[in-house]
């Protein structure tokens, strides 16, 4: 396995916003660039332990926070602006932008958690793109979950999320255990996009002018486990169906099949669940 060497990198985007990232690459010649997209309110360390695997199997990778989420939150948190939609339209882009001036004349490649697979389409520069792998990347639709799941869901977007914004000025997700807390703007579009179907697809028209999801033809996996109520098989496909014209495999893992007690939303990036990281870099090195 390759030597890893870290740094830290600030992202500029379009619109002047700095974003905090984090470099990780091999030290000698790599086989192709990774951006990891982060789940909604995580930061960037929680991926460093995947990040390091990745690296140690000859992929450069950049992970980085997105606006008001850790390294990335600057001032007041309720006074930020920032939204799931600037998230894809500003500050994904801006982060391949740097992925591919850090590794020019290489493949590149997005693994994307949750709300990191899901905006893709809202880069102007993805096609860029060899490959994606999601994991955990679904619709997140309240409807197509279980009953006694939506009870909760219904809970945490219907109840806590405007209460919250409206006592607080922001969401306060840590409370929960779901994350670093919110800014308004992020929370409310969330509520909004999980209440109806295709995510992101709510905004087309409204607050989304101009999308690529139509557009994007490379090869895409999309994982999620059987113990995660929120990217259930519906879900995923709901998610799936916004880009229409994409090469899209799914695979669903059971934890017991890989001796685990659970995967769930989260897990799979865990170091404890590292069983799993053999399955993202058989598909990386497949596409590189």
């Amino acid at each position: 396995m390759s030597k890893v060497n870290c740094k830290e990198v600030t992202i500029i985007c379009e619109d002047g916003y700095k974003l905090a990232g984090s470099i990780f690459s091999p030290s000698g010649q790599i086989k192709g660039a990774v951006l990891i997209g982060p789940a909604t309110g995580i930061k960037r360390q929680f991926y460093k332990p995947f990040a390091e695997f990745l690296a140690e199997n000859d992929f450069a990778v950049l992970s980085y926070d997105n606006r008001g989420i850790g390294g990335s939150l600057h001032g007041d948190i309720k006074k930020h602006s920032a939204s799931l939609q600037c998230w894809g339209l500003l500050d994904q882009p801006a982060a391949i932008a740097e992925l591919m001036a850090q590794f020019p004349n290489t493949s590149y490649h997005l693994v994307g958690h949750s709300a990191g697979g899901q905006l893709f389409g809202l880069a102007h520069n993805a096609k860029a793109l060899t490959s994606m792998f999601n994991f955990a990347s679904s619709s997140g639709r309240l409807l197509n979950m279980k009953i006694r799941d939506q009870f909760k869901s219904h809970f945490f977007m219907n109840l806590f999320i405007p209460i919250s914004n409206s006592v607080f000025g922001h969401t306060k997700s840590h409370w929960l255990g779901m994350g670093e807390p919110l800014p308004k703007a992020v929370a409310k579009q969330w509520q909004t996009w999980c209440n109806g179907g295709g995510y992101v697809k709510t905004a087309f028209g409204k607050t989304i002018d101009k999308h690529y999801f139509d557009e994007l033809t490379f090869p895409t996996m999309w994982v999620n486990a059987v113990d995660d109520f929120i990217a259930n098989d519906k879900n995923v496909q709901d998610m799936m169906s916004v880009s229409p014209n994409i090469q899209a495999k799914t695979l669903t893992l059971d934890p017991k099949d890989h001796g685990l007690k659970e995967i769930g939303h989260m897990k799979f990036f865990s170091r404890k669940a590292s069983v799993l990281w053999d399955i993202p870099l058989e598909w990386l090195n497949s596409h590189a």
